[in-house]
């Protein structure tokens, strides 16, 4: 059986459940990195082959062997910054963003595999603080910030991340007291089609997500059940199979805390949200739709892995190790990652 047949049959029993009980149950196979001290929120799925990793203390790391072997393909330099997002195109150019304040948040390009990197960008505005980012198509892409001068605020390229332009800030929504995004999976910005991107918040009195439809000149937000209040809790992932569906999951990250309502869902791009009837059972950081699946999706955080088959509305735990992104590709794939240097991909 090729590596894409099993994949596509462990996402088909994964989503079958009891009717295929007595197969081998889909799971997490891990895949050894070596960096057992690393923790990897960033994570970029190309394909079943090839996934990137980025994470602590400036490591990225890229397999192209299905996990068997990683390359630590870190940016010269960046020991001191934390990655906690990674875009890839394919097995030899990606994006990684840095976070932090003032100049720790920086964006790095390659088009080698990692061999090289050029500084794309580097935060000179001690205010701000960038989370995420992500890419409409090779060309097109954003990063956000917590807001400045009390709005999100928003980079833009059109050159694939070789170079990046802070948008006017008149077309965001002002930003609740305390509001801010979280750096928690890659997923607090996403897109979906050509222009529409959506941004996760938390920390203000309401949990909120933020859309354009022209990528980021403008701005809506629209309310989420997901609770907030709190600089620990609110959305922390995002995932749009289309412009129209979308699944939200977050909740209080702090490990002493329940996350009730933990999932959202829209079926109108975002305009107006609802609470999973049965959502993930505590918080939840990554979030993303099963390949070529109009229902299926899975949940990642750091007490387990939660599956979905009906668009949103239940979650069912399906595995408890701890993952705090996860990222699925058109070939039937899905990789998983987090603490202790932790990947895996899908598999049975």
């Amino acid at each position: 059986m090729t590596a894409g047949v099993a994949c596509a049959a462990a996402l088909a029993a994964l989503t079958a459940g009891s009717a295929h009980a007595a197969a081998p149950a889909p799971h997490w196979a891990l895949k050894n990195t070596g960096t057992p001290d690393m923790r990897f929120r960033g994570l970029a799925a190309v394909d079943r082959h090839t996934a990137w990793l980025a994470g602590t203390a400036g490591t990225v790391l890229r397999t192209g062997d299905g996990g068997t072997t990683w390359r630590n393909v870190s940016p010269p330099g960046a020991g001191d910054l934390q990655f906690r997002d990674v875009e890839a195109f394919d097995a030899r150019s990606a994006v990684v963003l840095a976070i932090g304040e003032g100049e720790a948040s920086r964006v790095y390009r390659t088009d080698d595999g990692g061999a090289t990197w050029t500084e794309s960008f580097r935060n000179s505005d001690p205010a701000a603080f960038y989370d995420c980012m992500t890419f409409f198509d090779r060309r097109h892409g954003l990063a956000m910030s917590d807001p400045v001068d009390g709005r999100f605020r928003i980079l833009s390229t059109a050159d694939g991340g070789r170079s990046w332009r802070v948008l006017p800030g008149t077309g965001m929504p002002a930003a609740l007291d305390g509001e801010a995004g979280f750096a928690a999976s890659g997923q607090c910005l996403v897109a979906s089609g050509p222009k529409d991107a959506w941004l996760a918040t938390g920390g203000g009195a309401h949990a909120r997500v933020l859309h354009t439809a022209d990528r980021g000149l403008t701005w809506t937000a629209a309310d989420t059940p997901v609770p907030a209040g709190d600089p620990a809790k609110g959305v922390f992932g995002l995932a749009f199979r289309d412009r129209a569906h979308g699944l939200a999951v977050g909740g209080d990250y702090r490990p002493d805390q329940t996350s009730p309502r933990a999932g959202a869902v829209t079926r109108d791009g975002g305009r107006t949200w609802r609470s999973a009837p049965t959502p993930p059972p505590a918080y939840r950081s990554g979030v993303a739709w099963l390949p070529h699946s109009r229902t299926a999706a899975l949940a990642v955080g750091p007490t387990g892995t939660d599956l979905t088959t009906d668009g949103g509305r239940t979650w069912r735990t399906v595995d408890t190790g701890s993952y705090d992104t996860v990222d699925c590709t058109p070939d039937l794939s899905c990789w998983a990652a987090g603490e202790q240097g932790r990947a895996a991909r899908l598999e049975r």
